[in-house]
């Protein structure tokens, strides 16, 4: 009489049962380890893979003038001219704002032209000029534009100034503020939160009709 199949152990069957239990335990626990995990805990170890990773890129040379002091630097190639002058050079006047190029709070100017820095990398501008808004004043003597933006109180929290003062500078180099309209069309690149448009016009206005140097 034949055994009646359905009635005998399949040995494989169990063993590949057991093992799938096995590693679902594994895998639950794992993920269940991560998930009790303190954030403190991950965002650090986050935070050394980041530098890890940082450290494969290779340094290279670079050499800029800015704000009339010659700089040889050693950067790395993915660095933006903007991280290297608020975290290598401390030049934090230069703020970041949307990090995308459009709020325009980290212009500066490069070989005399408006730049939105957190555009750019630092490497692409090696033998370059670059001015920042510490870099404007002469001494104590403030720029006529910066003096501008203080009596026409053309800032409110201040975040979007520096960036604001460097593209009126430029817009009034470039020839691009002969009206208001020219003027707001020429500055719309730079976002102000607080909404100081009509008084930031009014202090390029002020300098361009006084004809003092810029």
């Amino acid at each position: 009489m034949e055994k009646d199949q359905c009635s005998v152990p399949d040995e494989n069957l169990n063993e590949n049962s057991g093992s799938s239990r096995r590693d679902f335990l594994k895998k639950s626990t794992f993920l269940s380890a991560i998930a009790l995990t303190p954030v403190s805990l991950v965002t650090a170890a986050e935070k050394e893979m980041d530098e890890k990773l940082a450290a494969v890129f290779e340094k290279v040379p670079l050499k800029l003038e800015i704000n009339g002091v010659k700089h040889a630097l050693s950067v790395e190639p993915r660095v933006t001219l903007l991280d290297l002058l608020r975290e290598q050079l401390q030049l934090t006047g230069t703020k970041k704002g949307c990090d995308h190029g459009q709020c325009g709070a980290c212009t500066v100017h490069v070989n005399g032209k408006r730049q939105n820095s957190c555009l750019t990398l630092a490497v692409m501008h090696d033998g370059k000029k670059v001015t920042t808004i510490e870099g404007l004043a002469n001494g104590a003597d403030l720029h006529p534009m910066q003096e501008a933006f203080i009596k026409h109180d053309g800032f409110q929290c201040g975040y979007c100034t520096p960036g604001q003062i460097m593209s009126a500078v430029a817009c009034i180099r470039e020839g691009h503020a002969n009206s208001e309209t020219e003027i707001r069309e020429y500055m719309s690149g730079n976002i102000c939160r607080c909404g100081a448009y009509p008084n930031i016009v009014n202090a390029i206005t002020e300098v361009k009709n006084g004809g003092q140097k810029v």
